[in-house]
């Protein structure tokens, strides 16, 4: 940082005042405002007992800019949307030449794009933060994921290198691209995250509908997986879950909780950009689907009484069904990495993109964030050992780990099948891995079709040029 040691925070929800006590604990000034005053009020008596000289809590936006030292350096901690557009309308009069802003919420990379240019024609800079790790992370240690440029990033490097979550002593913080390209690599992290839940959830299902398991048995299942192959904070947090009794009834608490799932939008960021840019994320985008299909309550309570269900099925060998389940999820886990890493290496060919190198967003996911797990040492081990991978699913080393895991996928999937389990995301994840090791699959057909009712041509595999055929044309 700058020789002051001032770090300013605006936003005093759970994320900006875990990381406002972040900085203070790193030996920051932190000086915080939020321009809801129940807000800060809240704050102030959420943490009586931790304000100190520390931390300065200012009343008005010029104060608190006139509280930091020259040149500021202040992290937006605010509502994504219109509420940063409308924050920096009344905060850049007050800056000067030289102050930076860093917006740490989860905004779209285009949105980043477009206010960064403001920021540099009004001589200020401006970058996005992409934070993970929830209110825990952002108070004992994020991952944190900068755009920008690098200059832009040194400034402000080692104040987000103390906060930042270490894994072997290296701080998990990483510049990845100008402009919006952190965000960018932050919604991926969602979008991967999305997957990685809903394939969660699809193994739940299976081993309560169809193992017959309780909650209990089922968090002892993924206790032991997350002590094995699959060591990931997901996994863990999952047999906490699964454990907690309910405090207002009898019985576990996950089986209170309705079943229709909330989200904040980046997953729909994440598959958007994906189509835009011509790159397939199929297990990303059924995770994001699985969450619109339970928001219809009403439709699934009469459809259920309505549609025909296969006849209860007993699983012969729980050992076996768990066993071949641990390795549906280690193979679809790793898939779901690879698509939302070679999302990340994508740009569109216009230019229009954010392009990261895939082994530093790995490097930066192995402490803080949500979708940290073990696997993540193969995936850099992998791009280590081959810069130029075009996707992940072509790493020479991950063979043995798809010769262990396939078999159990497969397995899983047939027998979700027979019992009318829906399990759209381990199903795409085959789907992703048969069709990236197939070279004759069905697009010859549909390009027979296009240019059979609209003339659109088509290629041959023995010759070059385009060529069209009058499909319809009778026989002379």
């Amino acid at each position: 940082m700058t020789e002051n040691a001032h770090m300013g925070v605006i936003g005093l929800g759970p994320m900006g005042a875990g990381l406002t006590f972040n900085f203070a604990d790193k030996g920051y000034l932190s000086v915080v405002f939020d321009p809801w005053p129940e807000a800060r009020t809240r704050f102030a008596e959420k943490f009586a007992d931790e304000l100190d000289e520390r931390v300065q809590i200012t009343e008005s936006l010029a104060a608190f800019v006139a509280a930091l030292p020259a040149p500021r350096r202040i992290l937006l901690m605010v509502k994504a949307g219109e509420p940063v557009d409308a924050l920096l309308v009344e905060l850049y009069p007050l800056l000067s030449p030289g102050d930076l802003v860093c917006d740490g919420g989860n905004a779209h990379p285009r949105d980043t794009d477009r206010r960064s240019r403001d920021a540099e024609n009004r001589n200020l800079g401006f970058f996005g933060l992409g934070i993970s790790g929830g209110e825990l992370g952002a108070r004992h240690g994020p991952s944190l994921m900068a755009g920008g440029t690098p200059e832009l990033f040194a400034s402000v490097a080692p104040a987000l290198n103390a906060i930042a979550a270490k894994h072997d002593g290296f701080p998990c913080c990483s510049h990845f691209g100008p402009g919006g390209t952190g965000h960018f690599v932050k919604m991926v992290h969602n979008g991967i995250e999305y997957a990685i839940m809903q394939l969660i959830g699809e193994a739940f299902l299976l081993l309560r509908d169809g193992g017959g398991l309780s909650a209990t048995q089922i968090a002892d299942v993924f206790s032991a997986w997350n002590g094995g192959r699959l060591n990931a904070y997901l996994f863990g947090i999952t047999t906490d879950i699964l454990r907690r009794e309910d405090d207002l009834a009898e019985g576990a608490l996950i089986d209170k909780i309705l079943d229709q799932a909330r989200e904040k939008g980046t997953g729909q960021w994440t598959v958007r950009l994906a189509l835009e840019f011509g790159v397939p994320v199929p297990t990303l985008s059924e995770a994001v689907s699985a969450r619109h299909i339970s928001r219809y309550g009403s439709e699934r309570t009469q459809a259920k009484a309505v549609l025909p269900a296969p006849a209860p099925i007993e699983v012969a060998d729980v050992n076996r069904f768990i066993d071949d389940l641990e390795g549906a999820l280690c193979a679809s886990v790793l898939i779901s990495y690879a698509q939302g890493l070679h999302l990340i290496t994508a740009a569109k060919p216009d230019g229009d993109g954010w392009v990261a190198r895939p082994e530093l967003a790995a490097r930066t996911w192995q402490a803080g964030c949500v979708i940290r797990a073990a696997f993540l040492e193969k995936i850099i081990a992998a791009y280590d050992t081959h810069p130029d991978l075009a996707n992940l699913m072509l790493a020479p080393g991950l063979t043995d780990d798809w010769v262990a895991s396939l078999p159990g996928l497969r397995a899983s999937l047939g027998r979700a099948i027979e019992r009318g389990i829906p399990v759209p995301a381990l199903a795409s994840a085959l789907s992703y891995y048969d069709g990236f090791r197939n070279t004759r699959l069905w697009s010859s057909l549909i390009q027979a079709q296009r240019d059979c009712f609209g003339a659109h041509t088509y290629e041959r595999t023995d010759r070059d040029g385009t060529f069209h055929t009058e499909w319809l044309k009778p026989d002379a």
